[in-house]
């Protein structure tokens, strides 16, 4: 039987830190950015962690059990 092959989305944005957190980037900040603040947009520069809920989630996708 093939190998079960994770998922390349998901690898692309999705990083896993040393303590087993996901770090994942903001999303709404590739278009449209004329309409939100200056303040908004400094702020979808930070890194993002995901929730436990989610992170469950996609920990699958990436590893595909």
């Amino acid at each position: 039987m093939p190998k079960m092959k994770g998922h390349s989305g998901a690898k692309k944005r999705f990083r896993v830190t040393a303590s087993g957190k996901l770090k994942r980037g903001q999303q709404g900040k590739s278009h449209i950015l004329t309409k939100k603040t200056r303040k908004r947009k400094v702020g979808l520069r930070q890194i993002a962690y995901m929730g436990s809920q989610k992170q469950e989630r996609a920990m699958k996708t990436l590893i595909q059990k």
